[in-house]
């Protein structure tokens, strides 16, 4: 008896998926658990197995194609099985990828398929070690000036954080890869690209615009402190590279650990209750060349700041290359999103329903200080804006849980107590 090939819900919030790559042909024998193709979810790139034993006798939609979820798009079965009615009675469930008419007539115009997602994608920069007056050598700060890079965007991997040519080149090297849009857009002789929304921007498009609505919400800025933390963390990188991690751990340590003292922000909005979270899942907001994927630290309280640095930088690697599984970037009960890299002063992120809360992180900045005899040094600033759901969080409840995330952040100490 035949098989049936169905486009399979291999995310909890997939609705669709786009066949990125068929890996068996028509006529390859196959097995149950065998992998017959690449699927694009709204979060990763999937794979799919099939569920018999056969011959694979029918690919009923094309790669670059979608189609619902539990719909039919391919067939196993025996060598002379008749599969004709199957495959009448697909019909036309899978809707390939199309160009808006508007756009076909258009003679100067290209329209694109999705951007595959076996193109690496450009790795982030990570947070700057300090602010303008960033710690490099000479020969960083003259190669900086020629490939104009800002050193504030650039992580230093010398002694103390210093930036060195090395770390120099590595950036110039992210900043030069170009992104989907520059790719399209440079297509010859063409006036503008048409280039189809991935299931990943499809699902950011919906999830936001449910959010930004129905959400009544308030944003609370903040100013910290990272003197000290600059301090702990030179102090730890000079004990060896194992010891070396970035503000952005420090922050998401210290997020964690404020998180579980106010577990009224740690909390999910769900209609007619409120959950409160025992344990930290937090999201972290990671930039792909598709679009934005939020992965999970869970139970990010009970981690040690060495433990949380490891994770992320997996994460984020995971999730610039489309290979988080389902598990990996579902769950979270609060996130953070940080664009300081990108030397962003402040900005107010939205939140991811149904969590609370987000806590965009600005860029670390070198600030005048006047000093109680008048004299004036500089200081490491870092601006934090909570955005809030005031359905759930009121704005003394996020005031209070950030005043613990200035305690932990300007004492970082309390971080390893």
């Amino acid at each position: 008896m035949a098989t049936k090939v169905f486009m399979e819900a291999l995310s909890p919030t997939m609705e669709e998926g786009r066949l990125a790559k068929w890996l068996k042909n028509e006529g390859d024998a196959v097995k149950a658990g065998d992998v017959l193709a690449e699927v694009e979810t709204d979060k990763a790139i999937m794979e799919l197995v099939a569920r018999g034993d056969g011959l694979l006798r029918k690919r009923l939609i094309p790669e670059g194609a979608t189609a619902p979820v539990s719909s039919l798009i391919g067939v196993i079965g025996t060598k002379d099985e008749d599969i004709s009615a199957l495959v009448a009675g697909a019909g036309g469930a899978a809707q390939v990828v199309a160009v808006p008419a508007a756009a076909a007539h258009v003679p100067s115009a290209v329209s694109l398929p999705p951007a595959s997602p076996h193109v690496p994608s450009s790795p982030v920069v990570t947070p700057a070690a300090t602010g303008g007056r960033s710690l490099a050598s000479p020969l960083a700060r003259r190669i900086a000036g020629e490939q104009g890079l800002d050193l504030a965007g650039v992580q230093g991997s010398g002694p103390n954080g210093r930036i060195i040519k090395r770390d120099i080149e590595a950036a110039a090297s992210v900043s030069r890869q170009p992104s989907t849009v520059s790719r399209a857009l440079a297509v010859a002789g063409a006036e503008y690209s048409d280039v189809a929304l991935t299931q990943i921007r499809k699902t950011i498009a919906k999830r936001l615009g449910e959010s930004i609505g129905p959400i009544p919400t308030f944003y609370l800025t903040a100013e910290f402190d990272l003197e000290r933390a600059a301090e702990m963390r030179s102090a730890m990188a000079a004990m060896g590279d194992e010891y070396k991690v970035s503000f952005n751990d420090i922050i998401l340590k210290a997020t964690a650990t404020a998180l579980a003292q106010h577990p009224e922000v740690n909390a999910h909005w769900l209609g007619d209750r409120i959950r409160y979270w025992n344990a930290v899942h937090l999201g972290m907001a990671v930039a792909t060349d598709d679009g934005l994927i939020v992965p999970v630290i869970f139970n990010a309280e009970q981690k040690r700041l060495s433990e949380i640095s490891a994770e992320s930088k997996v994460l984020a690697k995971r999730a610039r290359e489309r290979k988080l599984k389902p598990e990996e970037f579902t769950g979270s009960t609060f996130s953070v999103s940080n664009l300081g890299m990108m030397q962003i002063e402040q900005f107010t992120a939205i939140i991811n329903p149904p969590e609370c809360g987000i806590l965009a992180i600005g860029a670390i900045e070198d600030k005048p200080v006047r000093g109680e005899d008048g004299s004036v040094s500089f200081r490491k600033k870092l601006r934090v804006t909570m955005s809030c759901d005031h359905r759930a969080v009121d704005g003394a409840v996020g005031a209070r849980f950030l005043q613990t995330l200035r305690k932990m952040i300007e004492n970082p100490l309390m971080l390893v107590y």
